[in-house]
């Protein structure tokens, strides 16, 4: 179905894929395993056929493939907002219900009705696919793959944004699936490897190092062992520019949320919620996809239209009473998936992290030398100061991401809000980003919001929880 021999394969003129000798037979399965940056989304893009073969053969028998990651949900959104003419009319396009974004690639419509009922889908048919939570999309990606007929899908971290019960059921799909397709899953947890997996390979630096039988336990240990072991963990943060006062409300809380409500017409997402969150009273927000904890972070922003209508106030201001979105954000640090999405400029990586201290997307101001020597100090941290003058966009995506939460952290804000900050991040730097949150929480000026699935992703700083469930 798939080979590579003695195969290099060149993307650009400071990376390429070397000496790949790889074969992939029909209903085999591959977990693909390596740090960010390593070369796994490379071969990925190798496996659908770009890059530039300067040497060896490439062999790609496979009519149709169909690709679950991250950049896909990103593209289905922006094809959705290309469809939205509202800019236009001033009226607001409907987003494409589930029901359709499912039937114009079906080809098996009895696997399509079993999907929509394993999967929990048919409370979102009538949705619209942008009002979908992170989870709930990703679970509708996997169907639409599934039932498209293809002869090879291909997985950027399926369990990534699904809460316990949706990842459990996204694994018993994929297990009945093991066999009846060939099954690439390009892996960043370790502990997620499937046990229908059938083969492993790890690579670095655009090199295979192993290919091993994922019934071979020994090796699988030794080389997973390997993987965790790439970077060593940070030992302190970089100082902020200048120590800002905590401007607080009149009972002394950082945000104060009376009787919270957000719904959508007859949909309630949560009501009656009593919230306060007090400096150094660090938390963590639970709930299954679509209980609204992405809303929740969204009022607090001011992102979301109904912090208007609810009994809300930060940093001593109550929402509606004539503050400026800049007397709100300027005490905030914030990672979320959409904000990653939207950080599309093509900038340098040293200026995506000085626009941390003017809390904007790109920068359009001059940095001082303090800013400057600032950032490369967190540059420093996460290893990635031999990058400072390369594009954010060249980054790999969990590259993107590490440098995105430190963006957040530079300024050492009063509050941090970090909606599922170690989605699509790897072993290592989610132990990298873990490590800078728990310090952040012991510095005792940053209060921390913190949105996770993942048990094992647990902030021992962390003791309240709310759980929205």
């Amino acid at each position: 179905m798939i080979e590579f021999r003695n195969c290099d394969i060149k993307f650009s003129e400071s990376f390429s894929l070397q000496a790949l000798n790889w074969c992939v037979s029909p209903g085999e399965s591959w977990a693909i395993l390596g740090a960010n940056g390593s070369g796994k989304s490379a071969l990925v893009s190798a496996l659908l056929g770009h890059g530039t073969v300067t040497r060896g053969k490439r062999r790609l028998l496979i009519k149709d493939t169909s690709v679950i990651s991250l950049e896909e949900q990103d593209r289905l959104i922006e094809r959705e907002k290309q469809r939205d003419d509202s800019d236009i009319t001033d009226k607001i396009a409907p987003s494409t219900p589930v029901s359709e974004m499912l039937d114009e690639v079906c080809v098996d419509h009895q696997l399509r009705d079993r999907l929509i009922h394993d999967l929990g889908l048919v409370g979102l048919l009538g949705r619209g696919f942008r009002n979908l939570s992170t989870g709930e999309s990703r679970k509708v990606l996997l169907a639409r793959s599934l039932i498209a007929g293809s002869s090879l899908i291909i997985f950027d971290e399926p369990y990534e944004g699904l809460d316990r019960e949706a990842a459990a059921l996204v694994h018993e799909t994929l297990s009945g699936m093991a066999g009846l397709v060939s099954m690439i899953l390009v892996l960043n947890r370790i502990d997620e490897v499937p046990n229908f997996v059938t083969h492993i390979l790890t690579i670095n630096e655009g090199l295979i190092k192993e290919q091993l039988s994922f019934s071979d336990r020994a090796e699988v240990h030794r080389v997973l062992s390997q993987i965790g072991s790439l970077r060593k963990g940070p030992r302190q943060l970089p100082a902020p520019e200048e120590q800002a006062d905590q401007k607080m409300n009149e009972d002394g809380s950082l945000v104060r949320l009376l009787d919270g409500r957000v719904a959508y017409k007859d949909k309630v997402v949560f009501e009656q919620l009593d919230w306060q969150i007090f400096p150094g009273e660090h938390w963590q927000v639970q709930g299954p996809n679509g209980s609204g904890k992405t809303c929740l972070l969204g009022l607090i922003t001011g992102d979301h239209p109904q912090c208007y209508v609810n009994d809300l106030s930060l940093f001593g201001f109550r929402r509606g009473t004539g503050e400026t979105i800049w007397d709100i954000k300027r005490h905030i640090g914030f990672v979320s998936t959409a904000l990653h999405w939207d950080y599309r400029l093509s900038v340098s990586v040293m200026k995506v992290i000085i626009s941390g201290f003017y809390d904007s997307i790109g920068l359009y101001a001059r940095a001082s030398e303090k800013q400057q020597e600032i950032a490369s100090q967190w540059l420093k941290l996460l290893g990635l100061d031999k990058r400072a003058n390369d594009s954010f966009a060249a980054l790999s995506y969990g590259e993107q991401r590490v440098l995105l939460i430190a963006r957040a952290m530079v300024k050492h804000p009063a509050l941090l809000l970090l909606d599922e900050p170690c989605l699509g991040l790897d072993e290592v730097n989610r132990a990298l980003v873990l490590s800078l949150i728990d310090l952040v929480c012991q510095a005792g000026k940053t209060t921390l919001v913190y949105v996770s699935h993942h048990e094992e992703d647990k902030i021992d700083a962390i003791e309240r929880v709310l759980n929205l469930s």
